[in-house]
């Protein structure tokens, strides 16, 4: 099983790599692996999605899942001709750069799924989403009359469910910027499925963290099985937090695959 614990600096050019957050996080949670991907010499960008992060939008006026990914949608078509990047979707980011990958396929070298949800080409675009087996969502706030429908994540959610391996500072950067924000699943259900042609022809990777007490390693397993896959990696101690429970091997990771597909 492919592994890495340093980031490998960038053959060649530099490559582009652009990082995705998830749920009622921003580009901040990437500090610690964009920091050492830029160290070895990648492109790294970690925009905020709409209405998160330092995006001061509220989420009123991101009311669909396009609406809040173009931030994502914006920086690839920003790229200069010809050139691709890496997508890497952490979490609900996963639903992001799978719709990067359907509208812009000759944009994306590669897709990577850090412990998210990764949509097949069979099923519902929000399949994924909505066969999470996830019962308890403990302390976390729901308003389905929000327009989009809203959930914020609860601080005892954060701390027992997704950085319960991730160092203590960075929960509590988590309690100050996390945002309000929304699975988007309505919206999306009126989408018709990701078409094999496009989506499904980008090459994908799969990391897997096994500490995973949200989104657990047996449901990222089910959503590997549901459509091809280029590569899976594993990530023995990382919670959901990868990034912040594991920075340098996630760095490494990320590194070794941008070196391989660009």
């Amino acid at each position: 099983m492919p592994s890495s614990s340093a980031p490998a600096a960038a053959t060649a050019a530099s490559k582009r790599i652009i990082l995705v957050h998830g749920t009622g996080h921003g580009g901040w949670c990437w500090y610690k692996v964009a920091t050492l991907l830029r160290a070895a010499g990648h492109r790294v960008d970690a925009p905020d999605l709409a209405a998160s992060g330092a995006d001061a939008r509220p989420l009123r006026d991101a009311p669909t899942f396009e609406d809040y990914s173009r931030p994502l949608l914006d920086a690839l078509r920003a790229l200069p001709p010809g050139e691709r990047a890496v997508l890497v979707g952490h979490s609900f980011g996963g639903m992001s750069i799978a719709l990067a990958a359907e509208e812009l396929p000759e944009k994306v070298a590669a897709a990577v799924f850090v412990t998210a949800f990764m949509p097949d080409c069979a099923g519902p675009r929000t399949r994924a989403i909505e066969e999470l087996p996830l019962l308890d969502w403990m302390d976390s706030v729901t308003d389905d009359g929000h327009a989009p429908p809203s959930v914020f994540l609860g601080p005892e959610f954060l701390r027992r469910l997704l950085y319960q391996l991730s160092p203590e500072e960075d929960y509590t950067l988590s309690q100050s910027l996390a945002r309000v924000s929304s699975y988007y699943v309505a919206d999306q259900q009126q989408r018709p499925p990701f078409s094999a042609d496009r989506y499904g022809a980008v090459s994908k990777v799969y990391v897997v963290a096994k500490q995973d007490q949200a989104m657990i390693e047996e449901y990222q397993r089910q959503m590997i099985a549901s459509i091809p896959v280029a590569e899976v990696r594993e990530m023995e101690d990382a919670d959901h937090m990868a990034m912040l429970s594991k920075p340098e091997e996630l760095a490494g990771h990320l590194a070794d695959i941008a070196n391989t597909y660009v």
